[in-house]
């Protein structure tokens, strides 16, 4: 028989001290990655998630087309009988899908060695990290957020596996993207595939690390969104604050000194004009004799 290979996994603390590297139990992590049975556990995985409400109307479900468009002969026209027909225009449509189940029923053994396999592939890239224990007496989001930054995990996907139901983790996590947790017994083949890294919890796999010394994180300084105002030089004109809601209006160019104003007309009432002697009616017509 070929021997298992042990692997190994890198361990840290819940503040995200580097420990010394644990061997994983052989039990469940022996090397092998059975890619079918992968393949099948996800598919049928995925395929459980849909819905199946889809559906289509044929023919007798659309509404009109009771009555023949035409009279069958004498009008040129290709026959019809109704203007529901799957060739027209609105009419129903054929073999359109229809609401139906779209499960898929996998044996126990086969998704625990689609597990299996997951976990070993994760394990054998050195994705898998091992936390001690996860002490969180509140949630608090910014203790994950803190471990996941230690161990250069942010902006990728990652799974915590705790053991057994955690609450404060599960709380903690929650509104962070990237990141699910959930019980190491409820974990799927899917979910570990989902994910880049698998941190899980030491319990879980059956271990007892003993405590160490750890060194709390240090907060880094976080930037100011606004921009650092310019520092004003000596003698440097401030302008005048403007009112709420006054208008900007541009300012008209500064005429030129040499350019000259028309001269104005002389000083005096303008002298009126004459008006037009109003013609007579007929004028232009001949007097009679």
């Amino acid at each position: 028989m070929a021997e298992t290979e042990t692997l190994n996994a890198a361990a840290y603390t819940a503040l995200g001290t580097e420990r010394e590297r644990v061997a994983l139990p052989e039990e469940m992590f022996d090397g092998t990655v059975n890619m079918p049975v992968l393949h099948q556990a996800v598919k049928a995985f995925l395929a459980n998630q849909r819905q199946g409400t889809a559906a289509t109307k044929i023919r007798k479900y659309v509404v009109g087309g009771n009555q023949k468009p035409w009279k069958q002969k004498g009008t040129g026209r290709a026959r019809q009988g109704s203007i529901r027909a799957p060739h027209w225009v609105g009419g129903g449509t054929v073999f359109g899908p229809q609401p139906r189940s779209y499960r898929q029923d996998v044996p126990r053994q086969v998704k625990a060695l689609a597990r299996k396999s997951a976990l070993n592939a994760r394990a054998r890239e050195e994705s898998l990290f091992v936390v001690d224990r996860f002490t969180l007496d509140a949630p608090k989001t910014k203790r994950i957020v803190a471990l996941l930054d230690r161990l250069d995990l942010v902006g990728r996907k990652v799974l915590i596996l705790t053991n057994g139901l955690n609450q404060n983790v599960y709380l903690s996590a929650r509104n962070l993207q990237d990141v699910q947790v959930m019980p190491y017994g409820d974990v799927s083949a899917y979910h570990v595939l989902w994910s880049d890294v698998v941190l899980v919890e030491a319990g879980a796999l059956g271990q007892e690390l003993e405590p160490v010394e750890e060194t709390e994180p240090t907060e880094r300084p976080r930037r100011s969104a606004r921009k650092p105002r310019r520092a004003k030089a000596a003698g440097e004109a401030t302008a005048a604050p403007r009112k709420k809601g006054a208008r900007k209006t541009a300012k008209p160019a500064a005429r030129k000194a040499s350019a000259k104003k028309p001269a104005r007309k002389a000083a005096g009432k303008p002298a009126a004009r004459k008006k037009a002697a109003p013609k007579k009616k007929g004028g232009d017509k001949k007097k009679g004799k």
